[in-house]
């Protein structure tokens, strides 16, 4: 039992960490855009990283809720 859920939050939390990395290059790629300094580029850095982990969080959990209300 504990062991099914161990893997299903592994697999949701992956499932969190790839859609995080894909917000995160996505903003950086088309919305932010080419930093001029080092300040500038550490707040782009910062913005996109904060949304991206909310992100990612979210759609793990989301998908850790979604897979164990399968199993009931």
């Amino acid at each position: 039992m504990a062991e099914d859920n161990l893997k299903e939050s592994l697999k949701a939390g992956i499932i969190g960490a790839i859609m995080g990395f894909l917000m995160s290059f996505l903003m950086n790629y088309f919305l932010i855009p080419f930093p001029t300094d080092l300040l500038s580029n550490a707040m782009n850095n910062g913005i996109s990283g904060l949304l991206a982990g909310f992100m990612g969080g979210f759609i793990g959990l989301l998908m850790y809720f979604k897979m164990s209300k399968k199993k009931e």
